[in-house]
């Protein structure tokens, strides 16, 4: 895995929400200018891509289809030039900076000569806080440093310290605004130290209260580095771990650019379950989220197989709004751009919001397709809309046109007074039955689009002028 690399191995209305923001601003809100009054607004479109590349420094063949492809990159700190070359080519591409909000490193490349590296993957050097402020390495109850279980040279720091904070966000602001970036990706703002160590923190009796301390510590890290970056006009996109234990986290914590759901349609109990996502109020919390449509919302997928693929992309298509960015990730550690597909099926502008069957499958209607996620752990039946298709499916063939008929001769008869004027008869019209029912299996997918897109797919382009993207051509 690259260094700049923190992996978790633990499972873990739009039109409504439009209408009543209108309605609160028509009744309490006095428009700045005529201007306001005419822009549209936002179009939930399909996900867009995005690139998580950290993994390793990108070639300029990458960079190249990156400006091309994807409308958010993230990328080490290391990487300003990849950064402003994405830039030049697409000026729309929002790039990231990775920074670590919890760990100092010292690992080759954070540390080299005995120096801590001019670009570092944290906010703080690790020879910096050993030198000057040794107090800011967090110790367990035995006053031992914590060095992160899996992560060589990866050293817990004391998050809830406002120095450390402060520091912190004095550090990755005047970076980011010197180099460029358009604003920060903050890893491992997580709910619980258990998946990197199993210690107690100084101070603390137990496990519970180590974590409390840790996101108690986390909220108002949170609060100061977003506010900082927000003065600066820079965005900060925390990757928040595990916010269907903790109601409202999600929302607190994506308020100052977005956030990042690194196990976005997981599977649980060890991949027998259902889809993690929709359990407790995470999903309805990323669903307000999108509808909203003013931060970004980075999902990511682990896409071992057609199915999770399936799952991840159609569930992230029930959050389709104006930053709702998705990827797969077929490997642990970010190290090649991903690209699914069904990312080239064109669904186009979702049309109405997500909605839950009884049975619990979602569903969600799209200008030119539809999607079906089942999130229960058990097989459910959904009935799909008529004409669509599987993007996969081959194009149709042309339509041939119809031949030209004859003006149909109308006879009328006059031998008798009794003798109505006769006419061919017209055929009584057929329905077309109905599409059968499709079978999901547990924590599945589809979807569906129709047939006409798949012969419009070399023509078709992704526009995304309301996210500030630019005009982006789809692969």
């Amino acid at each position: 895995m690259p260094k700049a690399t923190l992996m978790r191995r633990h499972p873990v209305g739009c039109r409504t929400a439009a209408a009543v923001l209108l309605a609160t601003c028509l009744t309490g809100c006095v428009a700045s200018s005529a201007q306001e009054i005419a822009a549209p607004p936002p179009k939930p479109l399909a996900p867009c891509a995005w690139w998580y590349g950290i993994g390793k420094p990108p070639t300029a063949q990458e960079i190249e289809l990156a400006a091309k492809r994807y409308q958010v990159v993230v990328l080490n700190a290391d990487q300003g030039a990849a950064m402003r070359r994405l830039h030049q080519l697409n000026p729309r591409v929002k790039v990231l900076v990775y920074k670590d909000l919890s760990s100092t490193r010292n690992y080759a490349g954070a540390v080299d000569g005995g120096q801590d590296a001019a670009f570092l993957p944290s906010g703080i050097g690790y020879v910096a806080a050993q030198e000057h402020h040794p107090e800011w390495f967090a110790k367990d109850v035995n006053g031992r440093r914590i060095e992160w279980q899996g992560y060589p040279k990866h050293w817990q720091m004391t998050v809830w310290n406002p120095d450390y904070q402060q520091a912190w966000t004095d550090a990755v602001a005047a970076e980011v605004k010197r180099e460029g970036w358009d604003g920060v990706l903050a890893d491992n703002d997580f709910n619980s130290l258990s998946h990197y160590s199993s210690a107690v923190l100084a101070g603390t009796a137990n496990v519970a209260e180590t974590d409390r301390k840790l996101r108690d510590g986390l909220d108002t890290f949170l609060a100061k580095a977003g506010d900082a970056l927000t003065n600066a006009d820079k965005l900060l996109v925390p990757n928040v771990s595990e916010t269907h234990l903790v109601p409202g986290r999600w929302t607190a914590h994506s308020r100052f650019g977005g956030a990042m759901e690194e196990n976005f349609g997981f599977r649980e109990s060890g991949g027998t379950g259902g889809l993690l996502t929709f359990r407790g109020n995470e999903f309805q919390e990323l669903r307000a989220q999108a509808a909203l449509g003013e931060s970004l919302l980075l999902l990511v997928t682990r896409t071992h197989n057609a199915r999770e693929e399936r799952s991840g992309y159609a569930s992230a298509a029930l959050l389709a709004g104006p930053r709702t960015c998705w990827t797969r990730a077929t490997t642990d550690d970010y190290r090649s751009p991903e690209w699914s597909t069904l990312q080239d099926s064109g669904l186009g502008e979702a049309i109405d919001a997500a909605s839950r069957l009884s049975n619990g499958v979602w569903t969600r209607t799209f200008t030119h397709g539809w999607v079906a996620v089942n999130t229960t752990a058990s097989t459910q039946t959904v009935a799909p809309p008529e004409g669509l298709v599987k993007p996969g499916a081959p194009p149709p063939p042309p339509t041939p046109k119809p031949k030209p008929t004859p003006t149909p001769t109308l006879t009328i008869t006059t031998a008798s007074p009794t003798t109505s004027a006769s006419a061919t008869s017209t055929p009584t019209p057929t329905s077309t039955p109905a599409p059968p029912p499709l079978t999901l299996e547990a924590a599945d997918a589809v979807v569906l689009v129709d047939p006409q897109q798949l012969v419009k797919r070399g023509t078709w382009r992704v526009i995304r002028d309301e996210f500030r993207i630019g005009r982006l051509w789809a692969r």
